[in-house]
């Protein structure tokens, strides 16, 4: 078995469409998840009478709020393995499938 050339897979175009996309998908998701959760300490901070409001009992918004973050940490994982399983193993199998062919080429 020869050596796999990892330049050349890493030069194949096929690899650079899976990384651009999978980079550009990831740096969304990310955007997305660090401004949520930094809305709860400027909420919290700057919106404090919004955030008192009494929903039930003891919960108000800020608590609710709080707990959404979950809520949407899970929401960002279902997406992203979503998309995984859907488009970026298709594509990752589809490089894998010819990676010796691609290694042995250059």
């Amino acid at each position: 078995m020869k050596p796999m050339n990892w330049v050349a897979i890493d030069q194949d175009p096929r690899f650079q469409l899976l990384h651009a996309k999978k980079t550009r998908f990831l740096w969304g998701l990310m955007i997305f998840s660090i401004v949520y959760y930094f809305l709860l300490p400027i909420g919290a901070g700057y919106f404090s009478d919004l955030f008192k409001i009494k929903v039930w009992g003891p919960v108000n918004v800020g608590i609710l709020f709080a707990l959404s973050e979950f809520i949407v940490a899970w929401g960002i994982a279902w997406i992203y393995a979503r998309r995984a399983n859907t488009e970026f193993d298709a594509m990752a199998n589809e490089i894998n499938r010819v990676a010796a062919d691609i290694g042995s080429q250059k």
